[in-house]
Order: structure tokens, then C-alpha cells, then sequence
């Protein structure tokens, strides 16, 4: 009896003791209380003029230096269906400054697009968080609702800092959403993001070798498109391309060819006098989708004018200031979707009420510091590293066109498993495909520099294939 008494004594005294410290403690693969304050202040509701959706969504900041006061602005959609099931894909936009929610989500790939006509979204039938969950952050500081309370840091920007400030976002962005930490994780991007994503991709490749377990980010490749990724041959494709597809003169393209050696840092005069000349069809042709209509905007001012006028370069490295993106209209409706106060609110954007409108390109960025000729080295390591690298072309880009895409693919000197084999979208062919060893390269038909604004559901067969490491369909379907 007494046995039994102090057997029941050491109960009652155990759960006095256990029971309150066990409180508010965490099972495995739940999360905390203070995990989901976190996220549930992020969580946006409903944006005006928004159709409604059952999956979630969350925009907010992630700071990346308390010191500095930088911090970049992130706008994640969960897929559409079982996303606890299905990758996590980073969006980037080129540049460099150029908005990955303006372009990306609002544009291209996310579930709203801005409608024509009327600054409000409508749902996206081809958006890419039907294939994954889908994540875009605005970087480098200064571009769009991301900021900085330093002002140097504007005059210090360059690939080395965005690729470091965008790898210190992924880590901060894990520990606020530590359910996606378990999620195989892919890059992908467009345009000057030929630089952005694979230096970042190298940054978590090396990173993922040294860290922790805390910090380890579970990264299994990335794709690019109309992807800026080596100064000469880049730029050699670009004149053969518009040569060859009827934009610019036998005469001018001669002059070009005998006059700029693209693999010096140092244009000649008479070479840089023919390249503005090679620039002025620009003026009422868009290059970035020859074959589409441009806009004229309502002073009567072409946009696409805008974009070219007075950056005609002195040296390669100012052709990177260019803002890469199609645009005919769109980019107005979405300029002004975003800059209403209601938007930003509803996003939790514009918090700090920075002393400028928001735009699709940035204009306070003073300078880019660091701009490797090349990333074919880069390119050349992550494939010898096993990660899954897919570059695509739409075809009919004159800005990073098909044909540079294939010079730096043949500077690479990867052996081909698979010679230029086309593709099928139900009946149609929508491409064809170059099997390297450790790389795939795919061409989108009809698609300018922003592929999925132009063949939208050619480009989700495109990333749900390269998600699944499947090869594109060899026959009608």
C-alpha cells in the first residue's frame, strides 16, 4: 500500500514538473508560436481588383543588414495544390535593377497579371506556382519597394554584393518559413539574371559545403533565359541576329565586323559611331520581340524610345544599364498598379515610405561596380558540380537572341549527348532542344526576351519538365 502511495506521489510530482516546462514547446514539423506571428503578419489577404484564390500568399521585408538598414521586399505564392508536395523556385529579373515582382509576377510568370487597360490583376491560367511554390524578391536594394537606409550602398552596388545580400535574403527568408526548409530549391531567371542566378547558385553551392545544418539550403539546380552570360559572344550574337533577320543594313553589319573587336574592354570610335547607328532602328522597333507592336504612350512619347535614348555605349559595360524586359503598354498599368497606396498596403510594402515612385527599373542606382566579361567559368564549375542547369531561348529576342545563347553554349565546350531534337506542344512543335553533357538547352517559337509573356503555356510545360527532369515531349501529344 504504501509502495502504491509513493508510486502516485512520483507521478503527480513528475507532471508538475514536466508538463510546464514542455510548454509552448514545438512538436517535429510544427511551428512555433512566434514562426507564425511572423508569417500571419506577412500573409496578404486580398489585393484590389483581386479575383479570388483558395492558395496562400505573403510580401513583406526580410532585413539583411541591421546595421546598414537594407532590406529587400519578397511576395511568395504557395502552389496551387499541395504545396507541402512540391518544390520551392526563386524568380530573379535582370537589369541590372530591374523588379522581379514588376516583370516576373505581375508580367510574366506569377498567378496576377495586370490587366490591359485597367491598373488591376487578373488570375494567370498558366502561373508557375501550379508547378511550384513560387518566390520573387525585389534585389539589389533600390530596386522597386526594396531599400536601404544607407545611401553609399547605392553607389557600392555590383554582381558581387547582389549575390551576397540576395544569399543572406534565402537565409533569413528560411528561418521565417522553416516548413520549406525540407524543399528541394531552384533558381531561375531572365536576361542580366544570366549573371544574377548563377552567381548565386555558386554562393549556395559553396556555402551548402561549409554550413550548417541551420543554414543548409537544399539546392538542386537552376534555368535561365535570353540569359546575358558572356560580353563577346553575347554581343557578336547580337549583331549576326539582327544581320540575319533583316533589322540593320549589308553596309552597317560590314562596318560593325571589320571595326569592334568584342573581346576587347576597349571599343574603337569608329566602332562604338557604328554601334549608335546599329541602335537607332531601336528607336521604332522593339528589340526585345522584333515582330510585336510597340507603344506609344498616352503624351505620345514611345516608351521604347525612352528605353534606348541616350545609352548608346562607349564601352560594353554600359549596355547593362539597359532595362531588360518586353514592353509594349504593359509596364505602364503595371507602374501604376503598384504605386497606389492601397497596394502597398495590402502587400506590406513601402513601409518606410521611401522619397520615390515605385518603377520597373530603377532609376536610383548610381553605379555597378562589378560585372564580370564572363559567367561561363561559373557555369562551367556548377555543371562539374551535378547541379540541373537548363537555359532557354525565345526566338525571337534581339536583345540576348538565340544566337548568342548558342555561341556561349559552344564556349562552354560541353560534348552533345543529343543534337537539336524538336519538341512538341500538343501539335505544334514549340522548340527544339540541345542535350550537353550536364546542360540542357531548349528554344521557345514566337517567344521575345520575356518567354512567358509571349507563349505562356509553352513556357509551364517548360518549367514543369525541368522541375520533373524530364526531357521536353519528342512527339505530338
Amino acid at each position: 500500500m504504501a509502495s502504491s502511495r509513493l508510486f502516485l506521489f512520483y507521478q503527480l510530482l513528475l507532471l508538475l514538473v514536466v508538463v510546464p516546462l514542455s510548454h509552448g514547446r514545438t512538436k517535429p514539423g510544427e511551428l512555433s508560436p512566434e514562426i507564425l506571428a511572423l508569417q500571419e503578419a506577412d500573409r496578404v489577404i486580398r489585393l484590389p481588383g483581386q479575383p479570388p484564390v483558395k492558395f496562400k500568399q505573403f510580401a513583406g521585408y526580410v532585413t539583411i543588414s541591421k546595421s546598414h538598414g537594407k532590406a529587400l521586399f519578397y511576395w511568395f505564392f504557395e502552389a496551387t495544390h499541395r504545396p507541402e508536395k512540391k518544390p520551392l523556385l526563386l524568380w530573379l529579373n535582370g537589369g541590372p535593377g530591374c523588379s522581379s515582382i514588376g516583370y516576373g509576377e505581375a508580367e510574366e510568370l506569377g498567378p496576377f497579371l495586370v490587366k490591359k487597360g485597367t491598373p488591376e490583376i487578373k488570375f494567370n491560367n498558366y502561373t508557375w506556382n501550379k508547378e511550384a511554390n513560387l518566390l520573387f524578391v525585389e534585389s539589389p536594394v533600390g530596386v522597386g519597394f526594396s531599400y536601404t537606409n544607407t545611401s553609399s550602398d547605392l553607389e557600392n552596388l555590383g554582381d558581387r554584393i547582389t549575390a551576397k545580400d540576395s544569399y543572406s535574403f534565402l537565409i533569413n527568408w528560411f528561418r521565417r518559413f522553416p516548413q520549406y526548409k525540407s524543399h528541394d530549391f531552384y533558381i531561375a531567371g531572365e536576361s542580366y539574371a544570366g549573371h544574377y542566378v548563377p552567381q548565386l547558385s555558386e554562393v549556395i553551392f559553396d556555402e551548402n559545403k561549409r554550413s550548417s545544418k541551420k543554414n543548409y539550403i537544399k539546392f538542386k539546380g537552376f534555368m535561365i533565359g535570353n540569359a546575358w552570360m558572356d560580353d563577346e559572344t553575347d554581343t557578336k550574337g547580337m549583331i549576326d541576329y539582327a544581320w540575319d533577320h533583316a533589322v540593320i543594313s549589308d553596309k552597317l553589319y560590314h562596318m560593325i565586323k571589320k571595326n569592334c573587336n568584342f573581346s576587347d574592354n576597349n571599343l574603337t570610335t569608329t566602332c562604338n559611331e557604328a554601334i549608335d547607328e546599329y541602335y537607332l532602328v531601336y528607336n521604332i522597333i522593339d528589340m526585345y520581340s522584333l515582330y510585336t507592336p510597340t507603344c506609344v504612350n498616352p503624351n505620345g512619347a514611345s516608351r521604347l524610345r525612352r528605353m534606348i535614348d541616350g545609352i548608346a555605349p562607349s564601352n560594353l559595360s554600359g549596355w547593362f544599364k539597359k532595362p531588360a524586359g518586353y514592353d509594349p503598354c504593359m509596364d505602364y498599368h503595371v507602374e501604376a498598379y503598384f504605386n497606389r497606396p492601397d497596394v502597398q498596403k495590402a502587400l506590406h510594402a513601402n513601409v518606410t515610405k521611401i522619397p520615390y515612385s515605385w518603377t520597373l527599373c530603377s532609376d536610383h542606382i548610381g553605379s555597378w561596380h562589378d560585372a564580370p566579361r564572363s559567367v561561363v567559368p561559373i557555369l562551367n564549375k556548377l555543371v562539374a558540380g551535378g547541379l540541373r542547369i537548363w537555359i532557354y531561348s525565345g526566338d525571337t529576342d534581339g536583345r540576348v537572341p538565340v544566337t548568342s545563347t548558342r555561341y556561349t553554349l559552344n564556349k562552354l565546350g560541353l560534348p552533345i549527348i543529343e543534337d537539336w531534337t524538336p519538341w512538341y506542344n500538343y501539335e505544334e512543335v514549340g522548340g527544339w532542344t540541345v542535350g550537353y553533357k550536364g546542360l540542357t538547352f531548349v528554344t521557345l517559337r514566337g517567344a521575345g526576351h520575356q518567354v512567358p509573356t509571349f507563349v505562356p503555356q509553352k513556357s509551364l510545360q517548360l518549367i514543369k519538365h525541368f522541375l520533373a527532369n524530364e526531357h521536353m515531349p519528342k512527339a505530338p501529344f
